[in-house]
């Protein structure tokens, strides 16, 4: 009796990206490919009705559901689900966030092939190995001090080129208020004006401009 396939799901928002995983995967005797998601509810909703073994997940998805979100839905469902992050996104806070999020492991795009293959068998095991790469970021974001959701929040209005009264004025809070976290992002993204903490933040994956 042949032992039963890898059931796997994709979910990704590029038609290009999903063509490029069937080609890759379907080849191979061992898995097959039961269904695929273009957004965080399909993603959801097509777990539940499939019940895949393993889960490709992206993490630039809608914003209604983003990637991180559609893995904490579906292991607040299923907490033995198995979910590869990837993701195009290389910032250590994107890395952080999808693990904490109950992901297995989290793979760059940029650097696919046999790797893609070996790890989905070795997560269906059981495992989560974790690139050199990827493991180097994420010890740099476990040393770092995370922004407040506040100073995130100023900062994506600092990103649109917002001044502080406006800042203050959006937040209704004062001006001297903005600028003490103004200053607690610039110490803790170590840098010394708002170009650099806005190039920084995206670089880390605290930000992301579309």
């Amino acid at each position: 009796m042949k032992p039963a396939r890898i059931r796997i799901l994709i979910v990704d928002d590029h038609p290009v990206v999903v063509n490029g995983l069937t080609a890759m995967i379907d080849p191979e005797p061992d898995m097959q490919i039961v269904a695929s998601a273009g957004n965080g509810p399909d993603a959801v909703r097509l777990f539940r009705d499939r019940l895949p073994d393993v889960t490709l997940m992206d993490l630039n998805l809608t914003p209604a559901m983003t990637g991180v979100e559609a893995i904490q839905a579906i292991r607040h469902e299923y907490p033995e689900a198995r979910v590869i992050v990837l993701s195009a996104y290389k910032g250590e806070e994107d890395i952080f966030h999808a693990l904490k999020a109950g992901a297995a492991t989290y793979l760059l795009k940029d650097s696919l092939g046999e790797e893609l293959l070996s790890t989905i068998r070795e997560v269906h095991a059981g495992g989560g190995p974790i690139p050199a790469e990827v493991g180097r970021k994420l010890a740099d974001r476990l040393n770092q001090t995370p922004l407040t959701a506040r100073e995130i929040e100023i900062l994506k209005l600092m990103a649109e080129g917002k001044r502080n009264k406006e800042v203050a004025g959006r937040l209704g809070v004062t001006s001297d208020t903005v600028q003490q976290h103004i200053k607690n992002i610039y110490s803790k993204l170590q840098v010394h004006d708002r170009t650099e903490a806005v190039t920084v933040a995206i670089r880390r994956g605290i930000l992301h401009i579309t």
